[in-house]
């Protein structure tokens, strides 16, 4: 029997030839179309899920290492660790509108022992005088320990306890702790001799208790390594780190003595 494509004539063949042609053009359009899709897809999930990674990365990198620590002492700042004081020297307070002096320090450092010989009593007369805000950032980058166990992380973390739990005693005891590694003559001072100075400074008796409990149970460990490592973020290095409204002072000024509060008064 012969095939129906036989009968075809020659002009219908050539019509079924162009209609297969189309359906064949067809199918391949809507395969890319397909396929186009498909891709378009993939790359917006792509662009969605690396979208998302820098924005957690960005955040990160811009959220101050604070922000994560549980217990923060309070009248300190979250941002930098600052703990600000005002016309009555007074942790968490400030003097609005006058020029902010911040004071990067590290309890274990010579210099910033020097740094408190010379300015601290032209700092409180200005401050009180309400022509200034002291800001002072405790940090321990001279302890090597580990565990801030050294003085250095141990008398941050009693400052920040002092700012926490008895602000009006925290600029004496900031001196009491200079005082204390100053007069030490071998090892560095003990936790028993770091409560006894903050009792001499002010600081209540069941608050001093405190600052001899075992390391593991200090409320502010955390914070100390926090603040130590957001000095690094922001490009700090060393201490003593002064500043007046955000511009570093040179030793060379701050070592004479009353050239920093003469800057604070023209600022």
């Amino acid at each position: 029997m012969p095939s129906s494509s036989s009968n075809m004539t020659k002009a219908e063949r050539r019509e079924a030839a162009r209609e297969q042609a189309r359906q064949l053009r067809e199918a391949q359009a809507k395969r890319e179309k397909r396929n186009r899709n498909l891709i378009i897809v993939g790359v917006i999930a792509l662009v969605v899920v690396v979208g998302i990674a820098l924005y957690a990365i960005i955040s990160q990198g811009t959220r101050s290492a604070i922000e994560s620590v549980d217990n923060v002492p309070a009248n300190s700042s979250v941002d930098d660790g600052g703990i600000p004081l005002g016309s009555e020297l007074v942790a968490g307070t400030s003097n609005d509108g006058a020029p902010v002096l911040d004071v990067y320090l590290d309890f274990s450092c010579p210099h910033c022992g020097t740094f408190e010989e010379v300015n601290a009593e032209d700092i409180n007369e200005v401050v009180s005088a309400g022509e200034a805000t002291v800001v002072y950032h405790p940090v321990a980058i001279l302890d090597r320990t580990g565990n801030w166990s050294g003085f250095s992380g141990r008398a941050a973390q009693a400052a920040a306890v002092v700012a926490d739990q008895a602000p009006e005693a925290y600029n004496d005891f900031q001196s009491a702790l200079f005082e204390l590694i100053a007069n030490a003559t071998s090892a560095e001072p003990t936790d028993e001799e770091i409560a006894a100075a903050a009792v001499e400074a002010g600081v209540p008796q069941e608050v001093a208790d405190t600052l001899t409990v075992p390391l593991e149970e200090r409320p502010f460990t955390e914070w100390v390594q926090a603040t130590t490592q957001q000095f690094s973020r922001d490009g700090y290095s060393g201490t003593p780190t002064v500043m007046i409204d955000g511009d570093t002072i040179e030793p060379e000024l701050w070592g004479q003595p009353g050239a920093l509060a003469e800057e604070l008064r023209a600022s």
